[in-house]
């Protein structure tokens, strides 16, 4: 299920249910646009959307947040894909795309292969793969290399883990948290980003980090050259000026709405 953390002063009983139980998914809705940090990183995730793409799979849609982003930015998509497995979230997505035709909302679990989906121009997930075990997020991102076209893009924004435990107490306090979220199987940035690269991915980076949030990206490669270190293909613009730099550690400022502990 797609979440930062849930908030330190939900009921045992929501706990016990997870993000199955609708007044946890009310109040981490409630709360996620207040995350400054967050927002900043769904803005780098707009910087580096592909110009023309007409198909979007969501890999833990939630409320259908990162769907609409990638929609608003990109009006060509005419297919969206948005799965998750929590009922409330789904209901919640169901309600956001009421009548859009172009968005199919479905129960899907992350540990099962993505092959049934179909593929895609761009493939988006938000704080969803880091609920899977290390070996099932490096056969997930191998399913992705396979699923996503040619020259299409792989975003995902994610908690990440940090590279001490006191900057991970520090990233804790910065977004209102007394704990990690006992879902949650944190990875480095790096090792992610080889496990994209050995998955099939080109082009992986770190587009954008602060502290334990980060955007990784990478493309499908030119069938014409599937090495990995193969330049981007396929029938894509870049939306990113030539030139542009990785925008590494973005400073966000100040958190707002953070919860009690």
């Amino acid at each position: 299920m797609v979440g930062v953390h849930p908030p330190a002063h939900i009921s045992s009983e929501d706990r016990a249910l997870g993000w199955n139980a609708p007044e946890q998914v009310e109040r981490y809705l409630d709360r996620i646009g207040t995350i400054r940090p967050r927002t900043a990183g769904e803005e780098a995730l707009r910087s580096v959307l592909p110009a023309g793409p007409r198909s979007l799979l969501d890999l833990g849609c939630g409320d259908g947040r990162l769907a609409a982003l990638v929609l608003e930015c990109c009006p060509t998509v005419d297919r969206v894909v948005a799965v998750d497995l929590s009922p409330p979230m789904l209901a919640r997505a169901r309600e956001r795309f009421r009548g859009d035709r172009r968005v199919e909302v479905r129960q899907f679990d992350l540990a099962d292969p993505l092959d049934p989906l179909g593929t895609f121009d761009v493939i988006v997930s938000g704080f969803a793969i880091h609920h899977l075990e290390d070996d099932r997020k490096r056969s997930l991102f191998g399913e992705v290399a396979a699923q996503l076209h040619p020259g299409g893009l792989f975003a995902n924004l994610e908690v990440v883990s940090s590279s001490s435990p006191e900057l991970h107490e520090l990233f804790l306090e910065a977004i209102g948290r007394p704990a990690d979220d006992p879902e949650d199987r944190l990875a480095d940035t790096e090792l992610q980003a080889e496990w994209m690269r050995q998955a099939g991915l080109a082009a992986v980076h770190c587009r954008w980090r602060w502290r334990g949030f980060a955007l990784l990206i990478g493309r499908g490669r030119d069938t014409l050259d599937p090495s990995p270190g193969a330049a981007i293909g396929g029938h894509f613009a870049d939306s990113v000026p030539s030139g542009s730099v990785d925008t590494g550690a973005i400073a966000a400022g100040p958190v707002a709405g953070r919860s009690p502990a």
